[in-house]
């Protein structure tokens, strides 16, 4: 079962802040105030787990509108989205512009393609490292994109910010996973471009199946 909903929040970028740390194990978000036309949004970025012994890794890049398509070309305010290839849906791991490139078997048109588009790793580090990541894109008055989960305890808000499939068998967030459910951090640039931060838990898979769910390791 995936998530209740799913949808993108188009907005203006306010402000964001740190959670404090405490002595509790509470985990760690990037806060952001987002301003739409249904009020200023709370849109909490997973910076760090759940689970002490569970890692995030993240990764930073810069995508055309586009590709974004038809999620760059939405009216501010909060839109649900299908989860399907070609809504403006976000999956990591199906979604053209972020997939990662199969292996090509010959080795001078791998080297090729390496150069043309190099290999995009995933980062890991602390929460402090994964906020430096993603703070830099969070410039005041800039128009952003921020999919996930909407949430409304006690204001308007978005969570579920991060990779939501590949959760292990066992775990509380194996009902969750899905596909074309992703979250993702968006602003877009003076130059129309838009500055990208996507995020995931060490434990969650690099290959689902059509219910999000991890494949087998293959050797």
């Amino acid at each position: 079962m995936p998530l209740d909903e799913y949808g993108v929040l188009s907005g203006t970028l306010h402000r964001h802040f740190r959670d404090q740390p405490d002595t509790q194990g509470r985990w760690f978000h990037v806060n952001l105030e987002v301003d739409a036309p249904a009020g200023r949004y709370r849109c909490a970025v997973d910076v760090d787990s759940k689970q002490s012994t569970t890692g995030v890794r993240w990764q930073v890049r810069t995508l055309a509108a586009s590709v974004l398509e038809p999620a760059s070309d939405l009216p501010p305010g909060y839109h649900h989205l299908a989860r399907t290839s070609g809504s403006g849906a976000i999956d990591y791991l199906r979604h053209p512009a972020l997939r990662n490139r199969t292996g090509c078997g010959i080795a001078w048109l791998a080297a090729l393609l390496d150069r043309l588009s190099p290999p995009r790793p995933w980062l890991s580090g602390s929460y402090a490292e994964a906020s430096d990541a993603l703070e830099p894109i969070l410039v005041p008055g800039r128009p952003i994109l921020v999919f996930g989960e909407p949430f409304d305890d006690g204001g308007l808000g978005m969570h579920d910010v991060h990779q939501n499939q590949g959760d292990p068998y066992g775990t509380q967030w194996w009902d969750d996973n899905g596909i074309w459910q992703d979250g993702a951090t968006m602003t877009r640039r003076p130059d129309g471009q838009y500055d990208v931060f996507l995020s995931r838990f060490s434990t969650q898979a690099d290959a689902t199946d059509p219910e999000g769910h991890p494949l087998p390791a293959t050797s």
